[in-house]
């Protein structure tokens, strides 16, 4: 795509663009280059990107698309695709494990029992408003990030599977670790962060499914299983 009064430099020359940082709301494009991609060529703009730099759209990022991601809201948004033993509840942080949360603001948490727990958010991209186009085309890094930990007293097995989804809800990509088994008596109870990006995952992307959980180790009644909190999943959009 080329400026009107500028030179000849199009979209696709990344000498020029590393140089110069575009503003979409102050250009208007009047001449285009056959080169350029189609996109850019019939005029639709990115409508939620704000800045082009060396040839790739640059954007703030968008804030946590979970909703109720540290259990202030008990377990409101939250589907319980398991809820075994006896079943989810929050709690409070306090002295059931040595370690405080990094960030102060997180005061409570999700914990699991003795049998299988998990919960899950489905997140509809164009419920929360963005465009289709944008997309396919910018295909924006989905960074996912989940903290979780067990008790002082009783070991833990914390799970996560994250699938980004299309119109269809056919899957795209997913982010399914490894299991993770936590014993006290070999690990500190400190909270464990788990992160992992997306990228290059194909046009389409339409849905974002997070299911995380888990349960105890020692199958003891009540609630000594994997706690998880703080939870995120945001869009480089």
């Amino acid at each position: 795509m080329c400026f009107s009064g500028t030179t000849q430099h199009c979209w696709n020359s990344t000498a020029h663009l590393s140089a110069v940082l575009f503003d979409f709301r102050k250009f208007t494009p009047t001449k285009y280059c056959t080169s350029c991609p189609s996109q850019f060529r019939s005029g639709r703009l990115l409508k939620r990107s704000s800045l082009v730099v060396a040839g790739k759209a640059k954007v703030k990022m968008s804030g946590n698309l979970l909703k109720n991601p540290n259990g202030d809201e008990n377990l409101e948004h939250w589907e319980l695709t398991e809820n075994g033993g006896d079943e989810w509840r929050t709690e409070e942080i306090s002295g059931n494990c040595e370690q405080t949360f990094y960030d102060e603001t997180v005061t409570k948490y999700f914990c699991t029992s003795f049998e299988e727990c998990l919960k899950r958010q489905v997140i509809d991209l164009l419920a929360e408003g963005f465009d289709p186009e944008n997309l396919d085309f910018v295909q924006p890094g989905v960074n996912v990030e989940d903290w979780y930990t067990t008790r002082h007293d009783c070991g833990c097995i914390y799970k996560l599977t994250v699938t980004l989804l299309d119109e269809n809800k056919e899957v795209l990509a997913e982010f399914h670790p490894d299991d993770v088994t936590l014993d006290p008596d070999i690990d500190d109870c400190s909270w464990k962060k788990v992160t992992h990006t997306f990228t290059d995952y194909g046009p389409g992307l339409r849905f974002i499914s997070f299911e995380h959980g888990g349960q105890d180790s020692k199958y003891w009644k009540g609630w000594f299983g994997v706690r998880v909190t703080g939870s995120s999943v945001t869009i480089d959009l």
